[in-house]
């Protein structure tokens, strides 16, 4: 038996995505297992600073955070050659069945890099996904398999030239609840 495999024959990761992996389901579904990954002392949707930005990065895309709630402003450093891919606004739902989707009809959001504006796609995982996170974590809270589904309004970027940029994302659901991140980021 692999090292990855428990001792009751259990793959110690979480099972294979439901969607490919660079599809934008996919995407979204990596972005709540990337914030899952942390417990809750570097968790990246609660950092003030960017410091924790790097932890657990994918190898093939930088993923970045934006708030529980109110405004934050971060600074990191994003590797060169790294597509980027984030949510102005999103909502996550587990445990989650098959078409359990938390959308969030009155929602709107908004995204900008260098001043210029971004568009933004509506991206939903009608099919749970399993996340296995840190214990604490800001999604489930639990390290055990949980199903879960996501829905929001993403922004994904090629990568971007060396050097400084300033990107800017949020969004609001409609009734007063509104995030902002504002990230200073330095492509080398």
């Amino acid at each position: 038996m692999s090292p990855l495999r428990s001792l009751f024959g259990r793959s110690s990761g979480p099972a294979p995505l439901p969607y490919p992996p660079t599809s934008p389901e996919g995407l979204a579904a990596r972005w709540v297992r990337w914030v899952a990954a942390h417990g809750p002392t570097k968790n990246p949707v609660r950092d003030t600073t960017g410091e924790h930005a790097g932890h657990h990065q994918p190898d093939d895309v930088w993923l970045l955070a934006g708030t529980y709630g109110g405004s934050v402003t971060r600074r990191c450093a994003v590797p060169a050659g790294r597509p980027l891919f984030f949510p102005a606004f999103n909502m996550w739902q587990f445990p989650a069945r098959a078409g359990e989707v938390p959308v969030v009809s009155r929602a709107t959001g908004h995204a900008q890099l260098d001043g210029v504006p971004l568009p933004l796609a509506t991206i939903g995982t009608t099919t749970p996904f399993e996340v296995r996170g840190a214990l604490g974590n800001g999604v489930t809270s639990t390290p055990r398999p949980t199903p879960v589904t996501v829905w929001g309004l993403w922004a994904s970027l090629p990568p971007l030239a060396p050097g400084a940029h300033e990107l800017t994302f949020g969004g609001s659901d409609g009734g007063g609840f509104w995030v902002e991140a504002q990230y200073r980021l330095v492509v080398s």
